[in-house]
């Protein structure tokens, strides 16, 4: 199986947004939001006066105008132009501004009182399960990438406004290049960020910082349904069978076929999200039925199949509604 040079790529093509919702917010001093986390992965923008945002668990972090700033996870925060101020709860200001669906409809609303202005763009993002499961968990709860940093935030921070612009103006085809954008701004976020950490991160991204061991990571990405065995998974490293198990276990921290075994899972839990039937998406990871499979998803996530298609969807129905 043939694979390019580019193994981070290899891997960041799983992260697809599928759905995404904009937003817009005129704040005056003082003001203070307070969120109790969302179902998506948020970015978001700011002009005017400076912010602080606290991450639940974090430390207090002072946004300045054009700095980027991504949830990965959505974590419950605040945003405040004073943390020491009572936050209004964002669902209260979404019950009172929104109209209708929130993927349809962009969320504009002018919040706080009469001094210095902070205005802050945002897009949430419904990114695909199987990005979720083995690459977002890895993720800070929050990143922070500044502007005053080099070229590329600016460019990020671009294509973002571009993006909440198109949305609020409600151009042709605006929800589909809100998706795209927001994926795209993404991306560039993810690979600067396991670029940075490919020495020194856990998991996939130690093994990225070797060429042999990427390439067999690759590879699993690439088609995880795919019947792999150690030995050709060996062959895409272009190791013997026992070097490549051994080298594989010391970087990425465990075994090539329990690393397979957890991305077959998230590969089923993506298929499960696309409304597959169970007995294909068995067949699909390679157990003989359909008990066994549920087993082991049971094992991997804490539910069922079933259990876990209704939990999503009702979590795509709060992505929509954000209340």
């Amino acid at each position: 199986m043939k694979q390019s040079s580019d193994h981070l790529s290899d891997v960041l093509a799983i992260c697809r947004a599928e759905r995404a919702v904009t937003a817009s917010f005129s704040l005056g001093e003082p003001w203070a939001l307070a969120s109790e986390g969302v179902p998506g992965t948020m970015i978001r923008i700011a002009q005017g006066q400076p912010y602080w945002l606290k991450v639940q668990g974090q430390a207090p972090l002072q946004v300045l105008p054009g700095d980027l700033v991504v949830l990965p996870l959505g974590s419950p925060h605040v945003i405040a132009s004073d943390l020491a101020l009572a936050p209004v709860p964002f669902a209260r200001m979404i019950e009172r501004f929104a109209q209708g669906p929130k993927d349809e409809n962009p969320l504009t609303f002018e919040h706080g009182g009469c001094g210095s202005q902070t205005r802050i763009d945002s897009v949430l993002l419904w990114i695909s399960a199987y990005c979720r499961h083995t690459i977002l968990t890895l993720l800070p709860p929050l990143l922070h990438i500044p502007a005053a940093q080099a070229a590329p935030p600016a460019m990020l921070g671009r294509m973002l406004q571009t993006l909440i612009e198109d949305s609020l103006a409600r151009r042709a085809g605006w929800r589909l290049a809100a998706a795209r954008l927001g994926e795209l701004v993404l991306i560039h976020v993810l690979s600067n960020h396991f670029a940075a950490q490919q020495h020194r991160g856990q998991g996939w991204v130690r093994g990225l910082a070797d060429v042999q061991i990427a390439r067999a990571m690759a590879a699993i990405h690439g088609c995880p349904s795919h019947g792999w065995t150690l030995q050709a998974l060996a062959r895409e490293a272009a190791m013997s069978r026992s070097l490549f198990a051994e080298k594989f276990k010391a970087l990425v921290g465990e075994s090539p076929m329990a690393y397979l075994q957890q991305q077959r899972m998230a590969h089923a839990a993506q298929q499960l999200e696309s409304g597959l039937p169970l007995a294909q998406i068995a067949e699909d990871c390679g157990y003989e039925s359909e008990r066994v499979f549920a087993r082991a998803f049971k094992r991997w996530c804490g539910l069922p199949p079933r259990a876990y298609q209704r939990n999503t969807k009702v979590l795509r129905n709060e992505f929509a509604a954000l209340k």
